[in-house]
């Protein structure tokens, strides 16, 4: 019998590892049980039947599946409307059409928590034709302050007229500082509120659905957006974004999504609607995995000497696990191990490149069945100083930590670590 190469001395961290952080896992089984029965509800409220799992062709109008769905999608996350598409191409296609559903030339788009993820900046400042900066659109940012939103900051930076978008991002991205719970997202929201009634609040969701027992429309956000190959998409969805929010912003993206006078009414679905569907009901156990996998790198590295964040027992809000290795050998070692644990192209070596959007080189390990899926087993980073690996998903929780078993051998065997 075949069996990963593990060494019985790292096999045994996993065991102390596992030992320790194993009550943890509790709090996740019974928030995983609440979102299920949020998703099972929605199925049953909105009928949900084998008919909608039909795809359509061409135009896709009067799609029932595909508009069943965003009605599914905003029912969970306590909306107006939805837009769940697979035209969109990824995260970043989806943020940047909620951003133009608010703002106009002229208007200017707040960041309340320091610069966003680094492709969503190309759209906002970028120099390229279609970016925020081309149409006129202004952008200004306020920093955090100790990894955390700088309230008097940003009600102060919210209070001139020309700010129409307040944009909050709720994960870390490749920033070092604290992912947002929806508790601070609602009191950053009720602040910029108090401040400028008039603001559209606009949340980036990415890595955090599901992840709490409530998402951020539920505590004061105007608009969501998201990624079907992340969180909701349960790691069955093949592509696609979402947008949940007020039905007049809505209906503003979908216009950017296609084309004005357009807008939802078109896009076909061509079969993918059970994926969708099956994905999103599978989506809070899914994220559940992810979340046990998430502790158990965290608890693994630390016990092997490495600087993670969060810390194995601090509660999560989003599923990445980040860890600090300082230099850039332990944490090249550390991506080729959790690559050998995927389950598609284990016998490829991820080497650092450099990626449309980003600043720097990229090292990126992702051996999934839908490519770029960060809800599967992976691990990315940026090559500088201080070398911080971003790990997150395991769509179950056993190959998840034989991945991160398989990254501690890498580095145990390169000589890092304790």
């Amino acid at each position: 019998m075949n069996y990963l190469d593990i060494s019985p001395e790292v096999r045994q961290l996993g065991c102390d590892a596992e030992k320790a952080i194993r009550p943890l896992f509790d709090r996740i089984d019974e928030i995983s049980e609440r979102n299920t029965e949020k998703v099972l509800a929605a199925f049953s409220k909105n009928r949900v039947g084998e008919s909608m799992f039909a795809g359509t062709t061409g135009y896709g109008y009067d799609d029932q599946g595909r508009d069943t769905l965003d009605k599914i999608y905003a029912d969970i996350f306590g909306t107006e409307a939805a837009l769940v598409r697979i035209g969109f191409v990824n995260g970043t296609h989806a943020l940047c059409c909620a951003m133009f559903s608010a703002v106009k030339t002229g208007d200017v788009v707040l960041s309340a928590t320091g610069p966003a993820y680094d492709t969503l900046m190309n759209t906002i400042t970028g120099d390229m034709a279609g970016s925020m900066k081309q149409y006129g659109i202004g952008y200004r940012q306020v920093e955090m302050k100790y990894g955390l939103p700088d309230i008097p900051a940003i009600v102060e930076a919210a209070t001139a007229p020309d700010v129409k978008l307040v944009f909050i991002q709720r994960s870390k991205g490749y920033a070092v500082r604290e992912t947002l719970s929806c508790e601070q997202i609602g009191e950053v929201c009720s602040a910029v509120r108090a401040a400028n009634p008039n603001a559209v609040i606009m949340v980036d969701n990415c890595y955090g659905e599901f992840v709490e027992e409530i998402e951020p429309t539920q505590v004061g956000a105007d608009i969501i957006a998201g990624s079907l190959i992340k969180n909701p998409g349960g790691g069955l969805a093949p592509t696609g974004g979402y947008i949940a929010g007020r039905k007049d912003l809505i209906e503003n993206a979908s216009y950017r999504l296609t084309a004005p006078g357009i807008g939802g009414e078109c896009g076909c679905t061509m079969g993918q609607n059970r994926l969708l569907y099956q994905g999103l009901f599978l989506a809070p156990h899914t994220t559940a995995q992810a979340l046990k996998t998430a502790i158990f790198c965290a608890k693994v590295m630390q016990m092997m000497g490495f600087e993670v964040h969060p810390l194995p027992e601090e509660t999560r809000h989003d599923i990445i696990q980040t860890i600090a290795f300082g230099a850039p050998e332990p944490l090249c070692k550390f991506c080729e191990g959790i690559q050998a644990g995927a389950p598609v192209d284990s016998y490829v070596t991820p080497v650092p490149w450099d990626m449309p959007g980003y600043d720097d080189p990229v090292i990126m390990a992702a051996g999934a069945f839908v490519q770029g899926a960060s809800i599967e087993l992976s691990a990315d980073a940026p090559m500088r100083e201080p070398y911080v690996c971003y790990m997150q998903g395991g769509l179950t929780y056993p190959s998840g930590k034989a991945g991160i078993l398989l990254a501690a051998e890498r580095i145990r065997r390169a000589g890092y670590g304790v």
